[in-house]
């Protein structure tokens, strides 16, 4: 699956350009975002496409030297057993 990259967000159309997987994670400071929704599609659903997007995004916050928080249920899960991303 090919993902977007912009600035707090990932996500993937489908060839007819519906979303089919987005995650959100706006800054909470210069240094910090916060995961705030982790969307997938009923149809990709099993396939582990969310933690795709997790991992997607973990590589763009190290790059960038930022570390995260979560309000997303997902993403607050994700980082217990990822704490090097943790803010």
């Amino acid at each position: 699956m090919d993902f977007h990259i912009t600035e707090n967000r990932i996500f993937a159309n489908d060839e007819d350009g519906k979303l089919i997987a987005e995650l959100l994670f706006p800054s909470q400071g210069p240094d910090t975002v916060c995961f705030t929704r982790t969307f997938v599609d009923d149809s990709l659903r099993g396939q582990g496409v969310a933690g795709q997007l997790m991992e997607a995004a973990a590589k763009e916050l190290a790059a960038q030297g930022k570390k995260a928080t979560a309000t997303c249920s997902y993403a607050a899960k994700w980082l217990e057993k990822h704490p090097e991303l943790r803010a």
